[in-house]
Order: C-alpha cells, then sequence, then structure tokens
C-alpha cells in the first residue's frame, strides 16, 4: 500500500474541506471479516481530482453524488475522485472489510477464559482504512457517527456517547430497544470535529463501571473475565481520572471538549494506551491479575493522566502534518508525570521518569536513527516515515525539553503560552511554530531561539564538572560538550560521620558561562550536576565525585539525586568510562539499602539484561548472574517481616529472573509460595515456570498442566512463552515455525513465543537460526506489516549473539529492498547497540 506523502496531504487539504463521516458497521457477518458503510459528505474549494483512502477485502459499490463509480478503479488502497466540481459532495462506499490479529484497524479477539468475543479499533496512524474509507490526514478533521450492529448482549463504545435504538430490519426484534436475543443495533453521538486517526469503536460483552463527575458521564470496561480485578482497583482508577480531570481545568482555561470519558482497557493492544476522544482504550495489562508494586500502579497512573491530557494536546489542536507528533507525546508525557506530583498520592514520579523514561530517550538518541525532537517537514516526507518517530525522542526527550523550558520560562508563562496556543487552534490544527508564537506572546525571552535549539537538534550533550581547589575555597566550572543552554542546580554534598552524604547547598547554573563560580568553604565529598533532574544531558562526575557515588550513592537523600546519579553510572558504562564489573559492584552495595522502587528495579534490570546478559564476556555471565541472586538474597532477607510488600515482590521476580539452578525456584513453585511470602499467583507462576524452561527443568507435559489451571489469555502468552524457551531442537524448530509461517499467529503470542526463543543460555543451540532470522524478519514484516513487523525486530531479534558476523550479516540484510521501514528502523537501533556492546566489551 502506498504511505501519503505529506505533498498530497497539501494538495488535498487545499481542495477538501470535509464536513461528516456517517460510518455503518455490522458486526454480525463472520469471525473473518466484517460489513463497512461509509457516507463522507465533503465541500470541494475548486474543481479538481484526489482520492479516497480503504484496504477492503472487497469493495462492494461506491457512488458520488447518487452516480455510480467502478470499484475496480481501487488501486494500492486508494480510490480515484476526478472531476469534482466546486461546492458540495457525498460519496457513498459498501465494503467487506477483514478484521485483524495484529492490533491494527478492527482487531478481534476471542477470550479464552470464557470464549467472549471484542472487538476495537486502533486507527492510528493510518489504519483507519482499514475500518472505513477516508480522506486520511490530520487536517482534514470532520464529525463523526458511527451505527454499529452486534450480537446481543454486546454492549458498543464509540468516541460519543452510544444509545442502542433497535434491531436489524428483519430480525424478528421489532422496533424499541432491541433488548432481545438477536442483534442490536448502536448509535453514537456525533463528535466535534476530530482527525481521521482519533475515530474509535469499541464493542463486546464488556463489564462496565460507570459514575458522573463534573456533568461527564465516566466509564471504565473490561473483558467479563477480567471483571473482579477491575472492580477491585475502580475506585484507584477513578480517582486518578477526575483528579486529574479536575486539575487540568484548573491549568487549562479550555473545558474538556467532548461529551464523555470512557477508558476501556482491551486485550492485545500494541500500545500502553491510545488518545481516542471520548473512549481512550489502555492495553488490558493494566487490569491486574497478580500482585504489583506501588510503582506499577504510579506507571499506570501516568499512563491515564498522560491520555488525558492528550484531549487538549492532540484532539483539541492537533498537529498539522505528522513532524509535529511531539506536539501531542511530548506534552502529554510532560503533563502526565507533572500533573501526578499536583493531584495525585504519587509524590515521586519523575523519579520513575528519571530512572525509566529518560535512559530510553538518551539511547535513542545516541542512534543513527536519531532525529530532532521536532523534525523538518523533509524528514518526515510520508506516513511510513512517520510511525518511525514515536520513540524515546518524541516522548522522553521532548518532555525533558519541556520540563527545562518551564525552568528556565516560569510555570505562569508557559501556560499562558499553552492556554492562548488552545485559544487560538481549538478544533484545528496547528504547527511549532504557531505553538512558539503562542509562548512568546507572553514572555521576553527568546523562545524562538530555544526551540532551534531545543527541538531542532540531535544528540545528547554532556556535561562535566571542572574543580580548582583555591584558598578558603574552590571554583567550579562546566565543560559542556554539546550545544544547547541548559538551567541547572549543582547539589553539592559532604559525607557525615555515619557515611551520609548530606546536603550542604544547591547552586543554580546556567551552562553555558563565561563565569567561573567561586564556592567558599571546603570542597564537597561530592557534587551532582543537574541535581533535580531538570535537564536534558548526560553528566559526568569528578574523580573525588565518582569516588563518592560509588561508595555512597544510596547514603544520598533524596530518590531523584540517586536517580541522576544511577543514570550518570549507567551511561559511564555504556561510554566505555566505567567498567560493567564497577556497576555491578555497586549494585551489590547499595541495593540492598535502597528503598526507592523505581531504583531498585531499573538497576537491577540494567544489570541483568544489560551487563550480565551483554556488555560482560559470556564466560563472566554466570558469576554476574550470582552476584544478581546475592542482592536479591539481602533484599529477602531484609523485607521477611512483610514491612515492603512492594520491595519483596521486586526482589522475588528478580530472584527468579537470575537463577542459574532450577531447585529453589522449583521448590517455590511446588509449595506455591515463596518462604515468608508472597504466595505464587499466575504472574510468579509463569515467570517461574519461564525460567525453569530455559533451564530445562520442565516439559511440554508441565506447561500443558499449567495451561489447564491458567487457561486465560495471559496463561497462553505464558505458555508461548515456556514452550519457545525449553532447550530442544525440536522446541526451537516449532517456536520459529510459529514466528515466521504462521500468519495466524496474534501480535501477543508473536511477542511472547519472540521473548522465549533467544536465550544467552542457549547460544550453541540457537547459532544456526542467527543468520536465518535476517531473511526470515524481512519476509514476515512484508506480509503481516508494521506491527509484527516491529515485533519481528525489537523481540525476536538474536541480541544475545554479539559478535561480527551477526553484525555483517544484519548491515547486508539492511540492503534488501523488500524491507519495510518500521522493520528497517528496528534493525537499524538493534546492530547500533550490537557494536556497542563489542566496543563495551573491549574498553
Amino acid at each position: 500500500m502506498s504511505a501519503l506523502t505529506r505533498n498530497e496531504a497539501q494538495l488535498r487539504a487545499q481542495l477538501l474541506d470535509v464536513r461528516h463521516y456517517e460510518v455503518a458497521l455490522d458486526l454480525t457477518t463472520g469471525d473473518e471479516t466484517f460489513e463497512s458503510r461509509t457516507v463522507i459528505r465533503f465541500d470541494a474549494r475548486t474543481a479538481g481530482d484526489t482520492f479516497v483512502e480503504l484496504k477492503p477485502d472487497e469493495l462492494h459499490s461506491v457512488e458520488l453524488d447518487g452516480h455510480p463509480l467502478d470499484p475496480a478503479a481501487l488501486t494500492d488502497g486508494r480510490l480515484p475522485l476526478t472531476g469534482l466540481t466546486e461546492g458540495p459532495h457525498e460519496l457513498r462506499l459498501e465494503a467487506r472489510m477483514r478484521y485483524s490479529r495484529t492490533g491494527e484497524g478492527l482487531h478481534r479477539f476471542t477470550d479464552p477464559a470464557d470464549g467472549e468475543t471484542y472487538v476495537y479499533t486502533q486507527m492510528f496512524l493510518d489504519d483507519v482504512q482499514r475500518v472505513f474509507p477516508a480522506f486520511d490526514q490530520p487536517d482534514l478533521k470532520a464529525v463523526f457517527e458511527f451505527t454499529v450492529t452486534a450480537p446481543a448482549q454486546w454492549t458498543v463504545l464509540a468516541n460519543g456517547i452510544t444509545t442502542r435504538v433497535g434491531a436489524p430490519e428483519g430480525s424478528g426484534e421489532g422496533e424499541g430497544n432491541g433488548d432481545g436475543d438477536g442483534p442490536g443495533i448502536w448509535k453514537s453521538a456525533p463528535t466535534p470535529v476530530i482527525s481521521t486517526y482519533l475515530a474509535a469503536v469499541a464493542a463486546g460483552p464488556w463489564h462496565s463501571i460507570r459514575t458522573e463527575h463534573a456533568g461527564i458521564p465516566f466509564g471504565l470496561h473490561c473483558r467479563r473475565s477480567l471483571a473482579p480485578y477491575l472492580d477491585a482497583d475502580a475506585e484507584e482508577i477513578l480517582s486518578l481520572t477526575t483528579d486529574c480531570y479536575d486539575r487540568f481545568h484548573e491549568k487549562f482555561t479550555e473545558p474538556y471538549p467532548f461529551d464523555s470519558y470512557d477508558q476501556a482497557f482491551v486485550p492485545e493492544f500494541n500500545a500502553g494506551a491510545m488518545e481516542n476522544p471520548g473512549l481512550v482504550t489502555f492495553r488490558d495489562e493494566y487490569v491486574f491479575r497478580s500482585a504489583v508494586t506501588d510503582n506499577e500502579r504510579q506507571r499506570r497512573a501516568v499512563t491515564i493522566a498522560h491520555e488525558m491530557a492528550h484531549m487538549w494536546f492532540g484532539d483539541l489542536v492537533t498537529l498539522s502534518w505528522w513532524d509535529d507528533i511531539w506536539l501531542n507525546e511530548s506534552f502529554a508525557e510532560y503533563m502526565g508525570y507533572q500533573t501526578l506530583v499536583e493531584a495525585t498520592r504519587f509524590t515521586e514520579p519523575w523519579t520513575g521518569f528519571a530512572m525509566e523514561r529518560k535512559p530510553w530517550g538518551y539511547d535513542a538518541d545516541q542512534r543513527p536513527s536519531t532525529h530532532p525532537v521536532a523534525p523538518d517537514a523533509a524528514s518526515v516526507p510520508d506516513t511510513a516515515s512517520a510511525l518511525l518517530n514515536f520513540d524515546g525522542i518524541s516522548y522522553a526527550k521532548g518532555a525533558s525539553a519541556l520540563r527545562q523550558l518551564v525552568a528556565w520560562l516560569g510555570e505562569k508563562d508557559f501556560l499562558a503560552g499553552i492556554n492562548t496556543h488552545f485559544a487560538r487552534h481549538k478544533f484545528a490544527n496547528a504547527s511549532l511554530a504557531e505553538f512558539v508564537d503562542s509562548l512568546a506572546a507572553h514572555t521576553d525571552r527568546d523562545v524562538h531561539a530555544w526551540a532551534e535549539t531545543w527541538l531542532r537538534t540531535t544528540g545528547v550533550d554532556t556535561l562535566a564538572p571542572r574543580i580548582e581547589e583555591s584558598r578558603g575555597g574552590w571554583t567550579l566550572t562546566v565543560e559542556r560538550t554539546g550545544s544547547r543552554t541548559h538551567h541547572l542546580a549543582a547539589g553539592l554534598y559532604d559525607r557525615a560521620t555515619d557515611g551520609a552524604l548530606e546536603p550542604r547547598e544547591i547552586l543554580a547554573l546556567d551552562v553555558p558561562s563565561e563565569e567561573i563560580l567561586s564556592v567558599s568553604g571546603p570542597r564537597p565529598a561530592l557534587l551532582v550536576l543537574n541535581d533535580g533532574d531538570l535537564t536534558y544531558a548526560k553528566v559526568r562526575l569528578d574523580e573525588t565525585s565518582l569516588e563518592a557515588a560509588l561508595r555512597g550513592v544510596s547514603r544520598i537523600p533524596d530518590p531523584l539525586t540517586r536517580a541522576v546519579v544511577w543514570n550518570s553510572l549507567r551511561d559511564m558504562v555504556r561510554d566505555g568510562e566505567l567498567a560493567a564489573a564497577d556497576y555491578l559492584a555497586t549494585a551489590e552495595a547499595h541495593v540492598p539499602g535502597e528503598t526507592n522502587l523505581e531504583i531498585v528495579q531499573n538497576v537491577l534490570g540494567f544489570a541483568r539484561a544489560q551487563i550480565a546478559d551483554r556488555y560482560l564476556a559470556p564466560e563472566h555471565r554466570t558469576a554476574a548472574l550470582a552476584t544478581l541472586t546475592s542482592v536479591t538474597r539481602a533484599l529477602l532477607r531484609r523485607t521477611e517481616d512483610g514491612s515492603d510488600p512492594g520491595l519483596r515482590l521486586v526482589a522475588v521476580r528478580a530472584f527468579i529472573d537470575s537463577a542459574t539452578q532450577p531447585d529453589t525456584v522449583a521448590a517455590w513453585l511446588a509449595e506455591g509460595t515463596v518462604p515468608g511470602g508472597p504466595e505464587l499467583d499466575p504472574e510468579l507462576r509463569w515467570r517461574i515456570l519461564a525460567r525453569l524452561s530455559v533451564l530445562g527443568a520442565v516439559t511440554d507435559r508441565d506447561i500443558d498442566e499449567a495451561l489447564a489451571a491458567d487457561p486465560s489469555a495471559t496463561g497462553q502468552e505464558g505458555a508461548a512463552r515456556c514452550r519457545a524457551a525449553l532447550p530442544t531442537a525440536e522446541a526451537k524448530a516449532a517456536a520459529w515455525d510459529r514466528l515466521f509461517h504462521d500468519d495466524t499467529l496474534s501480535n501477543y503470542l508473536f511477542t511472547a513465543t519472540a521473548q522465549g526463543f533467544w536465550q544467552p543460555e542457549q547460544a550453541d543451540l540457537l547459532r544456526d537460526y542467527v543468520a536465518r532470522y535476517y531473511p526470515e524478519a524481512i519476509a514476515v514484516g512484508a506480509r503481516r506489516g508494521p506491527a509484527i513487523g516491529e515485533a519481528a525486530g525489537r523481540r525476536a531479534f538474536p541480541v544475545h549473539h554479539a559478535d561480527e558476523a551477526n553484525l555483517q550479516a544484519g548491515h547486508a540484510a539492511l540492503q534488501d529492498p523488500e524491507i519495510i521501514p518500521m522493520l528497517r528502523r528496528v534493525l537499524v537501533d538493534q546492530l547500533d547497540d550490537l557494536a556497542r556492546t563489542l566496543r563495551v566489551r573491549g574498553a
């Protein structure tokens, strides 16, 4: 299918004013396809030619202004509309469309727990064409109304409030509300004007919880098999939702612009969530079936706040073209974290951002595929290239840049600029230049220059302190590698008699600066640049501070400062400036005393996934895992009194993942509990079984018995992961065949199988698959599209085979003309990470 180019979109926007979509979907016609009937009303500003996009299984009929068009004219997903006259037009199309199993278009899922079926749309970025025809670009906004015929006992959700109005003609139910056993017809209220990628429908026998707040109906929805778990957390989720709603109304002058706010937790969702106006869809892993830590609840809360922020950033005011995706994502990311601090019980979300999200941005920004937060239009020439930019730069770096902007500009002027932006462009589209103009209206600072420096450039600056002692004090100069200005703080810490690092003073700095800062008093034991994490830069520690950090990072009182220090150590490992073994030793010394779950979880995660599995040579891996086991044993001892169940859960998970011998975790599985707690829930059972599968300590029969005990969707995924992890030639061959030759495999089962397949313990068994990977991944991406292509590149890549042969084979594969853009982008990143692994090992 042809990707829409920016030039084509601009020409079509000049020609058309799209007013209204009337979409009728019949979901009762079979398990593989559905019927789609659409009426599009639009005006042509002048006479001209254009096209409408559609990807049908079969196009039945087309009428333009009452005159039939030839369905056979549909070519490569485009139906030409030629000879348009100036004025109003009506386009009618009827088509049979195919359900998706990849999370794109109209995804269909049958719950293995109870046999119930659910469907939901994911129209982003240009997948509306898989559901109904559209002039599919963000700046052709229109009103949407849906009519959906659905099976009995189903509820239909959409962007506007939905009502069941009757039954299909001839169904035998007659008029009225159609509450019989036959299909029902549901209609949605018309939306305000929104972009095509934001239209949404979700249908099925939902378990729903409804309430009202500030005159707006709010709803939570999930699969029936998840009902008890949603019920358990409904009060928390609704409270977070309404608290964020109220806080946004305190910050923004424009009121919430839609008629309702439903949050649907849907199965096999590719992203974390999607900001459909009035109907936000979330991955239903956010309905917790098993025990979770409080930072995982915080992560869910951030997503809830992020998606609500999109109702203004992205939905009310929408980008004109995809080069400005940061206007959606960076703002929602920043507002999600900041609003959580201001309006909810979660007090440390910025520590989570520092430990989890910011490294995502730093890593992406150092790869060959890096791009500016706001790339120039020429670098986003079409929708295929636009899809590649939904990454750590558009989210984490962009949010970090906005945090730096607020620190420099002041929140009052920042919010004033945002509200001016909303007032100028509500229910319309806007660009970076228009946003900066709105900010400039409220400040004397040169925000245009700031935007050029921060949003139009690539790469990560590095800031390093240079300290020179002088009589009665010392001087500080910050050396910058990079081009951006930074408004930041430097924290000074002295070592107390008990070894704690106590804060002495916070210095405000602007970098670069021609001034040498003179400070009275003794040199501090530790100096932390970017204390408070207000800017986006890698920071280095001077020699004295590095020694203090390695000896005492856990003795720094503020968790956000500790996060900045841990990130500095992480970056030094990746850049070959700190030995991976030294990071591991620091984790061994300080994680057992750490109190912040985000820090514990992410330090252990980096130590396992990057240091043990990548940066250390294979012969040192077992010793590294033994060190991590020692750390987790210390955490288990510390938490055996039940005082910190979240920390204990993190320790139990890490212990399982690091096990090199099966005995202990096999005993836990047999007993159904960890000594001292917790009892094993489904997540822990499948985690243990996956590790035992890698170690060759279970059989197919054991996996079958576990699946019989937990036949849920996550049970199916757990079983797929375990079967792929078994260390036998037969198991690997079967898993490979499912991944690359079974095109019915859903996106989640594909990912689970891929996660199980490659294991560092099984390098010899898997070696022959490395060369096979590249042509197979290219072929499956070409057949199945971007979602599976991305999964093949991100989840099925032979990451543990860090050698020149793998690197060379990968670079050769990038030249294959059949490789789709999404897979190519992911492979470029993977190969760069592989090259970094080889550099770190050789450092």
